[in-house]
């Protein structure tokens, strides 16, 4: 090998693994410490997200099985986070091996070459065996170095796996109780109406209020952790997506206006979510989508109305009604359909559905549950 190309292949690789290191630290560093969205487009985690998610979706719908196909998307938020975890080390690993070699003052030989990658492996997970040492001062250096950021970066996963999964259990504590008030999956005409008959309208704005808080907590938590939005709720009828898509349903219908329903709180709730929706496809790369199902079809909005009146809060204004209701779904609607499709998950409808039930009610002894319940709500001296 001429003189030239042996000095300049080590100083090569040395530079790769710098800049290697710098990259996944940099990218650790704005996944798991940095509280705010990161606008950068060259990440790794992004395109190991955007890669191995349209992979693992693609797998996912070849599936027949309705229940077989979300189990195995749902396995993707765990998983992913178990594999971005390990090309963070792998790649630190590598990335040092290449400087300890580059410090190496022997000719070059693949068994050299492997051994300083097994002695870069055993010192970020400071193990310690000494069947091989680095050689000379920058070696051992950069030996002490290495073995701090290995404690360094298994610290901060120790510190980050409790805070995420604290967070995605808070989010699906919430979407668990629209089971009870709105049904599975949530529809916002039925929250509307089972307030109406239980005679507790007055309580409708601290519910929209819990949900501002809601999606005010989403935003900040899978902004910071963007990778919560691959995780799926417990049950397949339910998701933070149609939780999301629900409330933003239901602050529209009472903007657009019901009789004796105030609007200040559902128009601050719905400014609050539809933020929360936005930044999330942006976070996840995804922008709005048109689809050719529609949500809500005329045919459905005579019906909802139908349903609002006769639980005793009728549209305002009816014959503007479905105008209005067409320009606030324009809004953000379409950023819904682009997130579901990104996910593959499935958004509720707006009137309820007479084929689906809620899950409490599907439990066992649930049916005679919900009778011995509206029963009680029936009696005048409850209401």
């Amino acid at each position: 090998m001429p003189p030239v190309l042996e000095h300049l292949i080590p100083c090569l690789t040395a530079a790769l693994g710098v800049a290697v290191i710098a990259a996944i630290l940099h990218d650790a560093f704005e996944v798991m410490l940095l509280p705010r969205r990161v606008k950068s487009k060259m990440r790794i985690v992004r395109y190991f997200f955007r890669g191995s998610w349209t992979l693992w979706r693609a797998v996912g719908r070849r599936l027949k099985s309705e229940d077989r196909r979300n189990n195995f998307l749902g396995f993707y938020g765990p998983l992913s986070l178990i594999f971005i975890l390990i090309v963070w080390a792998a790649g630190i690993i590598a990335a040092y091996g290449c400087l300890f070699w580059a410090l190496t003052p022997m000719p070059f030989s693949w068994h050299a070459f492997l051994n300083e990658f097994y002695f870069s492996g055993v010192t970020f997970f400071t193990l310690g065996y000494g069947d091989v040492v680095p050689h000379g001062a920058a070696g051992k250096a950069l030996a002490v170095v290495e073995a701090g950021t290995g404690l360094g970066f298994i610290a901060m996963v120790i510190g980050y796996l409790p805070v995420m999964y604290q967070l995605f259990s808070r989010r699906e504590a919430q979407v668990i109780t629209l089971d009870a008030v709105a049904g599975s999956p949530p529809s916002p005409v039925t929250l509307l109406c089972r307030h109406a008959e239980g005679k507790s309208l007055d309580s409708l704005d601290r519910l929209l209020l819990d949900w501002q808080r809601w999606s005010a907590e989403l935003l900040e938590s899978q902004l910071s952790y963007p990778m919560l939005a691959y995780y799926r709720s417990q049950h397949d009828n339910q998701s933070w997506l149609a939780a999301l898509s629900c409330l933003m349903d239901v602050s529209v219908l009472v903007m657009v206006g019901l009789d004796g329903v105030p609007t200040f709180q559902a128009s601050l709730t719905f400014a609050t979510a539809r933020l929360a929706l936005i930044e999330m496809g942006r976070v996840l790369g995804v922008g709005p989508m048109t689809s050719a199902d529609s949500r809500l079809k005329p045919e459905n909005f005579a019906g909802i109305q139908r349903i609002l009146a006769s639980s005793g809060i009728p549209l305002a204004d009816e014959e503007g009604a479905e105008e209005r209701l067409s320009a606030f779904r324009d809004t953000y609607e379409p950023f819904l359909f682009g997130l579901a499709q990104h996910l593959v998950l499935t958004l509720p409808r707006w009137d309820p559905d007479p084929n689906h039930t809620a899950n409490w009610v599907n439990s066992p002894r649930g049916k005679s549950a919900k009778r011995l319940m509206e029963a009680v709500d029936s009696e005048p001296n409850r209401n």
